[in-house]
């Protein structure tokens, strides 16, 4: 009878162990965001996900990682327990339906138009008979979407700038990390010009709320300890020479 007691608690803390491990193990999802996050020979690099890899060996998280559509990378972090999404916009419509992780990053959402053609934008107000280009799904269009802005989603956020430049939409909408030039390497610079910044924002690994506070408190204390040693500028500067596909 001893025997089999023991065998039974043996088996119950081999169970418990393992469900302790895997609630430790992270699902993160991203997006194709070049430089923030892109694939690599078949592996995610990018600035934003640097940082992440770096929090998660600080922290000792096991985790996996992949790119997947935005809409879908974000599904996963809201309705999978131990899922989680980057780079998020931390917003207030956003604020309780994930734990925060961060910031990965800061940036700036800029209303981008063609170069030649004239503008005058004072305020975002000015935009509003205009034609806005957006990403589906992501928080530069749920922000124009409830203002009653007149946007034009596209299911791939790189398709934005040939709509504009084939006339097809009269502004971008996009994100763009702060202290870097509007565009970059890109094939579009001279071609497409920042016309009139609306927002400023900061950008998180979300988390599903079924995460536990003491993983996302780990995370949280090893992205301020990167902030202190200088990691995370480093990782800032990692992609400076990296060169846009030509469009």
């Amino acid at each position: 009878m001893a025997t089999r007691t023991a065998l039974l608690a043996s088996l119950l803390a081999a169970l418990h162990a393992g469900a302790a491990a895997q609630a430790q193990l992270l699902h993160i999802a991203t997006e194709n965001s070049p430089p923030t996050s892109m694939l690599d020979n078949g592996r995610v690099v990018g600035i934003a996900t640097d940082k992440v890899r770096e929090a998660m060996q600080r922290a000792a998280i096991d985790y996996t990682l992949e790119v997947l559509p935005w809409k879908r990378a974000y599904s996963i972090a809201l309705t999978r327990a131990n899922g989680c999404v980057y780079s998020t916009t931390r917003t207030p419509e956003r604020e309780h339906l994930f734990k925060w992780a961060g910031p990965t990053d800061e940036g700036d959402w800029v209303l981008m138009g063609r170069a030649d053609r004239s503008y005058q934008l004072r305020t975002l107000e000015d935009a509003r008979k205009l034609r806005i280009g957006t990403y589906g799904g992501d928080a530069r269009d749920s922000f124009l979407r409830s203002r009653g802005f007149l946007v034009d989603p596209a299911p791939n956020d790189l398709s934005n700038p040939q709509k504009l430049l084939l006339g097809r939409i009269d502004l971008w909408a996009v994100g763009l990390r702060r202290d870097s030039p509007a565009l970059g390497n890109s094939g579009w610079a001279g071609r497409i010009v920042p016309v009139f910044t609306f927002n400023r924002v900061k950008l998180y690994l979300a988390c599903n709320r079924a995460v536990p506070d003491t993983t996302i408190a780990r995370l949280n204390a090893a992205f301020e300890a990167m902030q202190r040693d200088g990691t995370a500028r480093r990782l800032d500067r990692k992609y400076d020479d990296w060169m846009a596909p030509k469009p």
